[in-house]
């Protein structure tokens, strides 16, 4: 009887024992399931911060007439930098050839990505009128860059140079070139609806009317696809056509270099001036030999920083101000409608300063 006893002390020691084991296993296991999900909530709640912090940032569309040209490439250089130094995200996207319909179905995608601010260069302004409308009544911020849209449209217009100035500075230079106030030229352009090529064109005829009245200029402007291998074809075509032909004034990137690469195929260096809106790097190998004689534009890297430096200005309610300091570009330009935005002087790039430039 007495070990009867005992047995069951035993056993009843035994099962109260492991009760206790087992309910302070189950607390420590309660504790650290507790911390861990008290880790998961903080991992969590971090997530939420860093993608609320990502959804904050300013989205800022750069839209180029075309992409892939070494002009674009620049400006894109320029605003992706831009982006990096004012921490806002920058697309910058456009059609692979200068094409109105390709541009316009590329702003459609960027409202429908519900973006800050759309900046857009058009190859064709009335074009875009309709997809700018629908931009502004979806609450987007809408700017043109290096060529105009309608004036109405935009909030911002962001232009390299003054138009005046810079039309009548290339036909001086044409002029100059020449070391004549007479005879024939021509005129190539990117495309005929693309209005900065337009205003830079009239001003320099206007210019060649007005001081250079024995200059003639044998056709209407003929259009080069914004491509190199048209502008040399087209060249080659007039000085078969016009063997005095003395000089030609090539306006948008790719022509100045087309044209020149047909003087220099012909040995023509001494006889027919080339003067256009190149890069400088673009231009070196023609400059160097004559064919090309200056190339007249401005720094598009810094045409691309300044932007997006004033998409974000849009975005956050804020306007430029004449004379102020825009940091990576310098001193701007605003015009006295409080929107147009000049960002600096023409610059000459020649012979002799071609090499100290990067774009």
């Amino acid at each position: 009887m007495r070990k009867l006893w005992l047995s069951l002390v035993i056993v009843l020691g035994l099962i109260l024992a492991a009760g206790c084991v087992s309910e302070e296993s189950a607390g420590s296991g309660g504790d650290e399931e507790a911390d861990g999900a008290e880790e998961t909530d903080n991992t969590s709640e971090e997530g939420n911060t860093e993608e609320a912090e990502s959804d904050d940032e300013l989205e800022i569309a750069v839209v180029p007439k075309l992409v892939g040209i070494p002009y674009f490439n620049a400006s894109e250089t320029g605003a992706e930098q831009a982006g990096e130094d004012l921490g806002v995200n920058v697309e910058y996207t456009g059609p692979t050839e200068a094409d109105a319909a390709a541009q316009v179905k590329v702003i459609e995608d960027l409202i429908s990505q519900d973006v800050d601010a759309i900046a857009v260069a058009p190859n064709d302004p009335a074009s875009v009128e309709p997809v700018l409308k629908k931009a502004k009544e979806n609450d987007i911020h809408v700017m043109d860059w290096d060529t105009p849209a309608d004036k109405e449209l935009v909030d911002l217009s962001v232009k390299q140079v003054d138009d005046e100035e810079f039309g009548r500075h290339m036909a001086e230079k044409l002029v100059e070139a020449m070391g004549t106030e007479e005879g024939e030229i021509a005129i190539l352009t990117g495309g005929l609806s693309a209005a900065n090529l337009n205003s830079w064109i009239d001003a320099a005829q206007s210019e060649l009317d007005e001081n250079y009245p024995d200059i003639e200029i044998v056709s209407d402007k003929i259009p080069t696809d914004e491509k190199q291998q048209v502008a040399y074809q087209k060249t080659l075509d007039l000085l078969k056509s016009y063997p005095d032909l003395k000089g030609v004034l090539a306006v948008s990137t790719p022509a100045p270099l087309g044209a020149a690469q047909a003087v220099q195929e012909k040995g023509l260096q001494d006889e027919v001036s080339v003067v256009g809106s190149a890069l400088p790097t673009d231009s070196e190998p023609f400059l160097e030999d004559g064919s090309l004689d200056t190339a007249v534009l401005w720094n598009p890297e810094q045409l691309g920083y300044l932007t997006v430096a004033l998409g974000k200005m849009l975005a956050e309610g804020e306007m430029p101000e004449d004379g102020q300091e825009i940091e990576g570009v310098g001193e701007i330009t605003v015009e006295d409608d409080g929107k147009t935005v000049i960002m600096a002087p023409p610059q000459d790039y020649t012979k002799e300063n071609a090499s100290e430039f990067d774009f």
